[in-house]
């Protein structure tokens, strides 16, 4: 188990995957052995295997909990919604006095458009704990999506006032970023960003830096401002090479660099820089075979092909992206539809609705909304 861990954590997942085989295959009637594999499943995103490990885990001990949580989120992938809502459902009745559950429950609520019913839901979950940082991310959430940007931002300003440490006021920072982008008010955004690098520096957390400088450059890329977002973007990397993170995760932020250098050549209209970036990390990727690079390279491959007019590779490329990102979702509808795809409208209508927690939904879903009217 704890090699298996270190594995995850290591960017090993075939090591991680043969470890927890080997566990359950040891004890193939229990329980936390068949979960552990689950998730691994669950993390590579092949949801149909977590729910079938899931499932065996419970009908071994049914008043296990730990299962129920994950089992009602890959039903939700699969878009499965009936059994992800019996699986919540089963996990408020195993521990009714935790909030987790609640939670958990909401966000599907939020996700199938059911919006009184999921804030009522992070209600629920913060009667029970007052300090659940992520009941008040949701309720802020879908506000946002009601178009209710100010009921959001109190809500947000709610975590602020409760907030016991850094880690949640930049969260209802973060939150509240998210929440200006879903109105493109970019310049209150990055505001709001740049607070979240001065809690940073105050700390003197230079790897919790480079993560808000590619907050903001990500912003600034889709404000229109490329310049602005190369720096950020440079940004991230000078500061992530200076802190005490592991080698690992510095060579892991140079290589995602790649990525980012490569969008923002797209955004300046130089393609051949974008085609030579996109080669450059597609062989750095290839080298680690990480599940998550091994998409956002081909997610770079399909905006290329979308620039250079190819909207069928584009297709193709991007079908093989984060199917759980709605900016990956957007790009796959923009690129049916420039393919005249009759799938087009239903994809892009998936993107607009996509209704569940992410800093990239503000970015694609005007956008996506747009396209599903078209």
């Amino acid at each position: 188990m704890i090699r298996g861990l270190e594995a995850g954590a290591t960017g090993k997942p075939d090591r991680q995957k043969a470890l927890y085989g080997q566990l359950v295959q040891a004890y193939p009637r229990d329980e936390r052995a068949l979960t552990l594999l689950a998730t691994f499943y669950f993390g590579q995103q092949d949801f149909a295997k977590a729910v079938e490990l899931y499932r065996k885990a419970v009908a071994i001990n049914p008043a296990f909990t730990s299962p129920y949580n994950l089992l009602g989120y890959a039903y939700r992938a699969l878009e499965n919604y009936g059994e992800a809502e019996k699986a919540f459902q089963k996990y408020i009745e195993l521990i009714p006095g935790d909030p987790n559950p609640y939670d958990s429950y909401a966000e599907l609520l939020m996700k199938t458009g059911r919006f009184d019913e999921s804030i009522q839901s992070y209600e629920k979950a913060l009667a029970i704990d007052g300090n659940f940082v992520s009941a008040y991310v949701g309720i802020a959430n879908n506000q946002m999506f009601r178009g209710r940007g100010d009921e959001a931002r109190k809500a947000l300003a709610r975590l602020a006032k409760v907030a016991r440490n850094d880690g949640e006021r930049r969260q209802a920072m973060a939150w509240t970023a998210e929440s200006f982008i879903h109105e493109a008010a970019w310049d209150p955004a990055v505001a709001e960003i740049d607070k979240m690098i001065a809690v940073s520096d105050a700390a003197k957390d230079l790897a919790q830096k480079a993560g808000d400088y590619n907050f903001k450059a990500n912003t600034l890329l889709e404000a229109g401002r490329p310049d602005d977002a190369a720096a950020a973007f440079a940004a991230q990397v000078e500061a992530a090479a200076a802190s005490s993170s592991p080698d690992a995760v510095k060579e892991t932020t140079r290589r995602n660099a790649l990525f980012n250098q490569a969008r923002v050549a797209l955004a300046k209209h130089d393609l051949a820089a974008a085609r030579l970036g996109a080669a450059s990390y597609a062989k750095a990727v290839a080298a680690k075979q990480i599940p998550f690079e091994v998409r956002q390279s081909h997610e770079l491959a399909g905006m290329i092909a979308m620039v250079e007019a190819r909207p069928k590779l584009a297709v193709a490329e991007l079908a093989q992206a984060n199917q759980q990102d709605p900016r990956v979702l957007y790009l796959y509808a923009a690129a049916l539809a420039g393919a005249g795809d009759p799938r087009a409208h239903a994809a892009a209508r998936k993107a607009a609705e996509f209704n569940a927690l992410s800093l990239n939904y503000g970015y694609v879903r005007a956008r996506a909304k747009d396209l599903a009217r078209s």
